[in-house]
């Protein structure tokens, strides 16, 4: 091997080890104390080791859940875990076509961050958005639906993968440009501070978008009008097949702003990820102080699209060291046993159930119609063009504008 290769390779996995590794103390070991609290058990968790800061003090470090809280979050992300798994097998059985970005790994951050706001305030993501659907309220059968290009789907199976939305709830959906989302969260905090609401915009790009210009202009205009926008950086550490310490002089996103505060969040624990939102939006964007930087430490298990093993620029070792050190389902699910909420075949239950409702969904999804000729051509052009729709099968599916 070259010389040259050889010392990058070492480089890389040095790098990699660093980056890779949870924030100093490591929260899956920090110290938790029960407490009983009316008809709900209490417990106290220690999240000392889950935040740095940059301009700014770090949320309470000492905070105190429940029973209900812990088993709801871990509910809604293995349900969310589901769902992606299942995507994967209907993309491969070529029920889903196109685009189609997974998000399994990060469903930390999503639960969090959704457990610190309300459907007032409003969400921006880029194109790995299926998971922020099911939270701002859309239903598993929706969302499958949509994949699958049927008529049951949000955008009525016309957006698929990439253009979830839920304006009901105030998410604006999943961007296909990489990075322009943050410009428009940027607007929707304009919208929000204008009406005088005292909602909150959050708009949520990777590491790899962490680098385009559109971001900067946005953070600039934010900071300039006091906009109470969270920028949300989900550092999974591979923006596409690149890793960050190869496209970024200086990888510490969460200080981007440059004079705009920031907190890093471990976001593979969801209690962390929602303390963090809750802080940066109350203390901050609430408050009129403007917009906040989080960055978010968190992994991606699938590669970046469907299109991408996602093991040609980092090792199965690496993703298996992830899963059994960070993954923020079986950390929580280890905080609840030890904490003698649920035992592991009562966790296990819960599961199963989350299983079937996917499966069902699924069922229903299968069974909401192909886009026919009547929807396939609005909200898209005039009538009476002659214009012609081809599907994937070419020879099969051919639709003219009415």
């Amino acid at each position: 091997m070259h010389p040259l290769r050889h010392a990058l390779r070492g480089a890389a996995r040095l790098v990699g080890a660093q980056r890779l590794s949870p924030l100093a103390g490591s929260a899956a070991n920090s110290a938790s104390r029960g407490f009983a609290s009316g008809s709900d058990d209490a417990l106290e968790v220690d999240l000392s080791a889950c935040f740095e800061t940059y301009k700014c003090d770090s949320p309470p470090t000492t905070v105190t859940t429940s029973k209900s809280e812990l088993v709801a979050h871990f509910e809604s992300m293995a349900r969310m875990r589901r769902m992606e798994i299942s995507a994967d097998i209907l993309y491969k059985a070529k029920l889903i076509r196109g685009f189609c970005h997974l998000y399994d790994g990060q469903e930390a951050v999503c639960v969090g961050m959704e457990a610190a706001l309300t459907y007032k305030d409003s969400i921006i993501t880029s194109y790995r958005d299926h998971c922020q659907q099911i939270s701002r309220g859309d239903t598993l059968a929706s969302v499958f639906s949509e994949l699958m290009g049927r008529v049951g789907g949000c955008a009525m199976g016309k957006g698929g993968s990439m253009h979830m939305y839920h304006k009901e709830n105030n998410f604006y959906g999943g961007n296909g440009i990489v990075g322009a989302q943050t410009a428009l969260g940027a607007g929707l905090a304009f919208a929000n501070k204008y009406r005088k609401d005292g909602t909150v915009a959050v708009t949520m790009y990777g590491d790899g978008a962490a680098n385009q210009g559109q971001l900067f202009e946005a953070m600039n205009m934010a900071a300039l009008w006091d906009l109470p926008v969270i920028f949300v950086c989900e550092n999974n550490h591979y923006g596409m097949g690149t890793a960050e310490w190869r496209s970024a002089r200086q990888p510490a996103y969460f200080k981007r702003g440059a004079y705009i505060p920031g907190l890093k969040v471990d976001g593979m624990d969801v209690l962390a990820v929602k303390h963090g939102v809750q802080y940066a939006a109350d203390e901050f964007c609430r408050a009129g102080k403007g917009p906040v930087v989080l960055e978010f430490d968190t992994y991606r298990y699938h590669g970046h699209s469907m299109s991408d093993p996602g093991s040609t620029y980092r090792t199965r070792d690496e993703i298996s060291a992830v899963r059994q050190e960070r993954d923020p389902i079986e950390r929580l699910r280890k905080r609840i046993v030890d904490a003698g909420f649920h035992t592991k075949e009562e966790l296990k239950e819960i599961e199963k159930g989350i299983r079937r409702a996917v499966d069902e969904a699924i069922e229903e999804a299968k069974a909401s119609p192909i886009p026919g000729a009547d929807v396939a051509w609005q909200h898209i052009g005039r009538k009476q063009t002659g214009l012609e729709i081809f599907g994937v099968d070419r020879k099969d599916t051919r639709i003219v504008s009415p």
